[in-house]
């Protein structure tokens, strides 16, 4: 089974090197590094060319005319791996050293599966490992609490559980992802996740595969929260719709939630003809957990919710139009 890595830089000099030696000293060695890079106007290029020098044979290094962005850019670099299997990287992170062995191990004995994200380390600008909890222990804490779900409604309704800088799939899955849609605070690790959770081929390994790094030029974050039990249920109510939420903020913050997701379902009903049923569906999911989350409130806070409608309606806040 060939393996590769689609690899994206940006003026990444400050950890790159980082990155692709732990790419390199994989317990099980990949194939290829298929590397995009979006015009770095920093030491990035010099850095790569120097690892397609001491290996020749598995750096391809292409250099945009045009910026792309990471969407795109991640939809050329996929493009252009030959391998069974891709891996995709950031140029900030950290791999642990069995994380490929881990992955194709976890794909020889799912074979219905096409894709895979896992959970994390959190790292900070300096390596250093923060004990903290991340969006990626949400499937876990649900299972622990007796919340049956499904990785499709979750993602689709709630939030991406799947981070890009974690994702490997089969090459088989490539012809039902492409092309990436466009839309504004919307990625392609959502888009992936949420079409192969949709065919039921999508999975969530619990094992912390790899280091995130948490740093001040990321383009992406929002995933760690302080180890607390008030951090815990916060993540459990956003997530879990269909249950009575903790308090008055946790309905806020659901309720906010299935706007954001409302809209969002509605520009990608519209981006592929493919799935236009599937995310119409979903809007009518949406529609329901909205009126029973608004309906919850109203029963469990009537004071505090009529004052919110009110001053939503005087703001123009968590207006749902539909």
């Amino acid at each position: 089974m060939k393996v590769s890595v689609a690899l994206c830089t940006y003026n990444g000099e400050k950890y790159l090197n980082e990155q692709i030696d732990s790419i390199l000293n994989q317990t099980r060695k990949v194939d290829e590094i298929i590397v995009c890079d979006d015009r770095s106007t920093d030491q990035t290029l010099s850095i790569l060319k120097q690892y397609k020098v001491k290996y020749p044979n598995v750096f391809k290094i292409f250099e945009n005319a045009t910026t792309l962005r990471s969407v795109k850019n991640f939809e050329k670099a996929i493009q252009k791996c030959s391998g069974d299997v891709i891996f995709l990287s950031d140029q900030d992170d950290i791999w642990a050293l069995n994380k490929v062995e881990c992955y194709l191990l976890f794909f020889d004995k799912n074979p219905t599966i096409n894709v895979v994200a896992s959970n994390g380390y959190c790292i900070d600008e300096n390596s250093n490992i923060h004990d903290k909890y991340a969006i990626w222990d949400v499937p876990f804490f649900l299972e622990n609490k007796g919340v049956e779900f499904e990785f499709f409604k979750l993602i689709s309704m709630t939030g991406n559980i799947a981070t890009g800088a974690s994702m490997a799939f089969k090459k088989e899955i490539l012809v039902s992802i492409f092309p990436f849609p466009i839309i504004e605070n919307f990625h392609h690790d959502e888009w992936i996740a949420i079409i192969s959770s949709s065919m039921n081929q999508f999975a969530f390994i619990n094992d912390k595969c790899f280091y995130y790094r948490i740093h001040s030029d990321q383009q992406v974050g929002g995933v760690f929260y302080k180890k607390s039990d008030y951090q815990r249920n916060m993540l459990i109510n956003v997530f879990d719709l269909k249950n009575p939420a903790n308090n008055f903020v946790g309905y806020k913050r659901r309720i906010k939630k299935i706007i954001s997701n409302f809209e969002r379902n509605s520009l990608l009903e519209q981006s592929d003809p493919r799935y236009s049923i599937l995310f119409q569906n979903s809007k009518k999911e949406l529609i329901d957990l909205y009126h029973f989350n608004k309906n919850q409130m109203k029963n469990d806070y009537p004071v505090r919710n009529f004052l919110l409608n009110f001053s939503d309606k005087f703001l123009n806040k968590r207006k749902f139009n539909y």
